[in-house]
């Protein structure tokens, strides 16, 4: 059926718009691009490098490289800034066309009567349909990028946001105990929680790290409810693992859809060092965090992460009322030498100065 040259064959002259009839020299001159760039931005796009007299392009590879070559001429795309623009693009779009693929190949699979025209005649009504959909998403996020973009002054290259990382815990042991089916469950649940989450509060994720979301968010608050609605979400859930989370806030370097900078590292190691079902927040965050009433930050005493020898961190809750005294401190000492989550345990008032909750220090000053 689908594994028939015939039938892939047919896909391919479908998908590539006509068939193959040009070498890449061919290519760059029918479109008027120096040998060189051609070759650049065809590895830059991730494909495997082709020969000068292999023929493997079409019609619409001419015309891909003709419109390229004028966004370049134009100015709005730089030339130093090509080849990282074309793998940019190459990366996003790869990753989106192998999960078209595995779709339409489960579908085939769940209907095993289907002869190859009939597989070709599907993806021929699927094929328009599916552009159409991925033009009104790309659409819709330039509205909502530009609609940022332009009601602020700020760099949008380099700005302070916050950056959060969300991890499941016990991610690599469960892939031991699990069957594929049951990984990829996790995984689906996991990355639609996240991307509903992030999206109800205004962020945006950067990218999906197997068992991990990193997101950005432009305000305390909205990065504070992401990470705390997943961590509750997942204790509440029966299919999902706990979570732990770390958010750092400060000036990140945006290129191509990724981010960069100390801050992205900081927020990296805070979830590293956080327990099952705890928000640490950085010194800048929790700050920031402080005057609003609907949290509570509880000081840690610095720990030594890569790159940090003291790092002073903070646990995020939401403000409520929390037992004190000494017996809520020795249970709070217990529960921390168990390795206890924090979301499980009792609050306790602080026994020492690197160890006071910011809401508990504005409360005594008022005193």
């Amino acid at each position: 059926m689908a594994e028939s040259p015939e039938v892939q064959h047919q896909l391919e002259k479908l998908l590539l718009g006509g068939p193959r009839k040009y070498t890449r020299l061919e290519v760059a001159e029918k479109a008027g691009v120096p040998e060189e760039r051609s070759r650049r931005l065809w590895r830059a796009l991730g494909f495997a490098a082709a020969e000068d007299d292999e023929v493997v392009f079409t019609d619409a590879d001419v015309a891909a490289m003709r419109t390229a070559d004028q966004l370049i001429a134009s100015g709005l795309v730089a030339r130093n800034l090509e080849v990282a623009v074309t793998r940019a693009l190459g990366q996003h779009l790869s990753r989106l066309a192998e999960w078209q693929v595995h779709m339409l190949w489960s579908l085939i699979a769940e209907n095993p009567g289907l002869d190859d025209s009939q597989v070709t005649k599907l993806v021929a009504r699927l094929l328009p349909e599916l552009e159409q959909v991925q033009n009104f998403v790309w659409r819709r996020h330039l509205v909502a990028f530009a609609g940022r973009a332009f009601a602020t002054d700020e760099d949008l290259e380099a700005r302070p946001q916050v950056v959060g990382f969300v991890d499941m815990v016990g991610y690599t042991k469960m892939t031991r105990e699990v069957d594929e089916d049951e990984l990829s469950r996790v995984l689906d649940g996991f990355e639609s929680l996240a991307a509903g989450v992030v999206a109800d509060h205004r962020g945006r994720i950067v990218k999906m790290i197997g068992d991990e979301v990193f997101f950005v968010t432009d305000s305390p608050d909205s990065g504070a409810e992401i990470a705390l609605t997943l961590a509750e979400r997942t204790s509440a859930s029966d299919d999902l693992p706990a979570v732990r989370a770390g958010l750092a806030s400060g000036r990140v370097l945006s290129r191509f859809g990724d981010v960069y900078g100390s801050v992205v590292n900081l927020a990296a190691r805070l979830t590293s060092v956080a327990r099952p079902g705890t928000v640490l927040v950085d010194r800048e965050l929790a700050a920031a965090l402080d005057p609003l009433p609907e949290y509570e930050l509880r000081s840690r005493r610095p720990v030594a992460v890569r790159g940090y020898n003291r790092l002073r961190t903070s646990v995020l809750r939401r403000a409520q009322d929390r037992p004190s005294g000494k017996f809520a401190q020795a249970q709070e000492r217990a529960a921390e030498a168990m390795g206890l989550p924090e979301t499980t345990r009792p609050a306790t008032e602080p026994d020492g100065p690197e160890d006071l909750t910011l809401g508990s220090q504005r409360r005594r000053r008022r005193r």
